[in-house]
């Protein structure tokens, strides 16, 4: 079980940010009705220019962040060598994908598998967070059902994902493989594949119990929903040849230049979005998905500057690395 984490600096700092948008907005509204609702007419001049400037920016970025960019997959590519792989092996292909957070109607789910199939993985791995409501159950096992017809596709629980949702187990009978402190294998043009998964509120110790578990040859790839590296025993870090986590959604709202705003991840900024290719000195690649859905709950339905990302890696030997 992970230990409650301490959000204050991030959540004082999005309070900032929030506040900046309304104290903007009051300025703009303020300008407004000395202009058109006073007997005396205000000239729009200066300061208050640049106030409205800023407002009608800020309701163009919402409207977007509201209807466009959820809706804008990103398909990106990433090439990681490991030299498990022998010299001249075409490579083994993976479709990352985490936080679907499906709602009762579909965003882009329905457009997942043809995407995906396109890229010809060899196979698909999800790192937790299915849906947000029982209402989006169906959508998220339809998307899933028709996913593991495209490649071998193996699953752990994100801390949104409990074991049961409308009276049965969210991953049953969708022909995909939940892993949790466990591991499973396939082959791949001949190279061995292995795939260690842990469930967010399982013990951490299963993830080292499960690595240390597999065999000596053959890749191994690891699933975990959060972007925590440390949950590698460091004495194994040299075994793993690829982290996969999400849970950040990179941001979801970011800034231009500055990034996520708000984590919910111990390590903050660290380890936000994309590959860091030796987990920031944990000794083994890590890529964190930005994600496909948003966050339930309260919280807005918006992304910004953080599209939704179907991740396609290559692991592939040395020479192959160009």
């Amino acid at each position: 079980m992970l230990p409650p984490m301490d959000y204050t600096g991030e959540l004082l700092q999005v309070a900032a940010f929030v506040a900046l948008i309304a104290i903007t907005f009051a300025l703009a509204a303020m300008v407004l009705a000395r202009r058109y609702l006073t007997s005396k007419r205000t000239p729009i001049r200066g300061w208050a220019r640049i106030v409205l400037a800023l407002a009608a920016i800020g309701c163009l970025c919402f409207e977007y962040g509201r209807y466009v960019e959820p809706r804008w997959l990103e398909t990106t590519h990433t090439r990681v060598t490991t030299s498990r792989l022998p010299a001249g092996h075409r490579g083994v292909r993976i479709v990352h994908l985490s936080d679907i957070h499906s709602d009762p109607k579909p965003l882009v789910e329905e457009r997942l598998p043809t995407r995906i199939a396109d890229l010809h993985p060899d196979l698909i791995v999800f790192t937790g967070d299915c849906a947000n409501s029982e209402g989006g159950m169906p959508v998220f096992r339809q998307l899933f059902a028709d996913l593991a017809k495209i490649a071998p596709t193996f699953v752990v629980r994100g801390n949104w994902d409990p074991r049961e949702r409308q009276g049965i187990d969210i991953f049953a009978g969708l022909g995909v493989a939940e892993l949790d402190g466990s591991s499973a294998s396939i082959d791949v043009a001949g190279a061995r594949v292995h795939v260690v998964g842990l469930a967010h509120q399982s013990p951490s110790r299963r993830m080292g119990e499960a690595i240390s578990a597999l065999p000596a040859d053959g890749l191994a790839i690891v699933l975990n929903h959060t972007p925590y590296p440390d949950l590698v025993p460091p004495l194994l870090a040299s075994r793993v040849d690829l982290m996969c986590a999400g849970h950040v959604h990179g941001g979801q709202v970011a800034l231009p230049f500055y990034g996520a705003i708000l984590t919910l991840s111990k390590f903050g900024k660290r380890f936000e979005r994309g590959l860091y290719p030796t987990a920031d000195g944990f000794g083994f690649p890590l890529y964190v998905s930005r994600g496909i859905g948003m966050e339930g709950g309260t919280a807005l339905r918006v992304r910004f500057c953080s599209r939704p990302e179907i991740a396609l890696i290559e692991l592939v030997p040395p020479t192959s690395a160009n």
